[in-house]
């Protein structure tokens, strides 16, 4: 069973997502994008959700520049892919399949089916060589 990871709340999440797409940002950065008509409280809010960010080790903090910057310490990629062994391990015994099954089954278009298509080649090609 894989390492359980912390949860993420939704507004740790809303920080996340703003780091991932942009990489680097400073605590105004992340306050002006979130609450864009913000008040002084919000850089608080923003600063403790940093804060309890970096105590689960989801990011890090750079402190060469001023001010400080922050950025994730992992992808997005990695973070799905956490969630989704959490929740084989809690409901199909650490097995993914039977998760993966229902998105095989949706209506997926071309490029997605393609993608998908990709990744399992990748995969199989792992297992082939180890």
């Amino acid at each position: 069973m894989a390492r359980k990871r912390p949860e993420i709340t939704d507004a740790e999440l809303a920080v996340m997502k703003l780091l991932w797409q942009h990489g680097r940002m400073t605590v105004r950065g992340l306050t002006d994008t979130l609450y864009p008509a913000g008040k002084v409280a919000h850089y608080g809010t923003v600063q403790k959700l940093l804060e309890r960010l970096q105590m689960k080790k989801y990011v890090k903090r750079d402190r060469k520049p001023w001010p400080f910057e922050f950025e994730p310490k992992l992808t997005r990629e990695e973070w799905i892919g956490h969630r989704l062994q959490a929740t084989a391990d809690k409901f199909c015994k650490g097995s993914l399949a039977p998760l993966l099954s229902p998105l095989v089954k949706a209506n997926l278009n071309r490029d997605q089916l393609n993608t998908l298509r990709h990744l399992l080649d990748a995969a199989q090609n792992v297992v082939q060589h180890n």
